[in-house]
């Protein structure tokens, strides 16, 4: 009897695509996981990225980054459930630089360019095994990956924004009648109510920075908008870290000057940033997000809600008003 069942080839192709992804893993987990060679104490690569995540480096915001990663894959995999999959062996050349990569991060003994190397190799391989619209759908989220490395010499920015912050805490001051005295990253209260404040490089808001890029980037993918709105969302960080930095920073002062130095020069001083910066810049970034989306996010339901009564409203007063003939 002659069998007529064309499942079988499918679910064969299937098991071995995933077999193929799963041993894939398992070389990208040993490379990356348990292979020394990176850093003084030849850490693997994703050993020597967790020890880089400290204050040095002001990273310390990093470990949400795969996090948020996962969870844009996972608001993907709708669109990536719906693609079927197929092969397609141009993969194989962004795979094959992803690996090119990881060969001369294991010669120089660079695990920035090791992890740099971890998107082409994940796109790549994605595209090799599924084809080229899945890979597409993983690319971003895949590339954000980036956000998790510390930059060389970032610490370096840190001097102009101090500048930027320290004029800017001096003019917010005195809106609020408090009289400073400049000299270069230090304040001072011309009254002498309090002694002398240093702008250090934690006070410039290059940390703030960081973290509000890659909350904002996050957030640019997964709102809908369209491609220059997701644009200007994720751009938008930056001065709003700048500014909301200058409104905490000013805070500081004015709190020294009418309320109690040593209240605001440490307990406000070291929780200001998780009491007053983020929320006061998450309200921002979403009052940007409701701009650029035409409407407010909070609003939405109680604006559809108003939409759905005036529809509605024609129709009721046909069905109440009298029947003439």
């Amino acid at each position: 009897m002659e069998n007529t069942n064309t499942d079988s080839p499918i679910r064969d192709r299937n098991y071995v695509s995933y077999a193929s992804a799963a041993i894939a893993l398992a070389l990208l987990a040993w490379f990356y996981c348990f292979q020394p060679g990176f850093g003084r104490e030849h850490w693997s690569a994703f050993a020597w990225l967790i020890s880089s995540w400290n204050g040095e480096t002001d990273y310390e915001h990093a470990w949400m980054v795969p996090i948020l990663s996962a969870v844009m894959l996972v608001h993907a995999w709708k669109s990536i459930r719906d693609v079927p999959g197929k092969q397609d062996m141009r993969g194989l050349a962004m795979l094959a630089f992803g690996a090119l990569l990881y060969v001369v991060s294991f010669r120089t003994l660079q695990g920035r360019i090791a992890i740099g190397a971890l998107p082409f190799i994940l796109t790549g391989g994605v595209w090799f095994l599924y084809g080229g619209k899945i890979a597409r759908l993983c690319a971003f989220p895949f590339f954000f990956l980036w956000m998790m490395i510390p930059l060389p010499g970032f610490q370096q920015a840190t001097v102009g924004l101090q500048l930027l912050a320290t004029q800017a805490a001096h003019w917010g001051a005195g809106l609020f009648g408090v009289q400073t005295i400049v000299e270069g990253t230090n304040i001072s209260s011309a009254s002498g109510n309090w002694d002398t404040y240093s702008i250090a490089g934690g006070c410039s808001g290059i940390r703030s920075l960081m973290a509000l890029i890659m909350i904002s980037t996050a957030w640019a993918y997964l709102a809908p908008l369209a491609m220059w709105k997701k644009i200007v969302l994720a751009c938008s960080a930056v001065p709003l870290a700048i500014v909301g930095n200058a409104f905490r920073v000013t805070s500081i002062f004015v709190l020294a000057e009418y309320v109690n130095p040593a209240f605001a020069s440490k307990t406000w001083h070291d929780w200001s940033g998780l009491l007053f910066f983020f929320p006061m810049t998450l309200v921002l970034l979403t009052l940007l997000h409701g701009v650029l989306a035409g409407e407010f996010p909070l609003l939405k339901r109680r604006r559809s809600r108003v939409m759905r009564i005036r529809q509605a409203s024609p129709d009721q007063s046909a069905d109440h008003s009298p029947n003439h003939e």
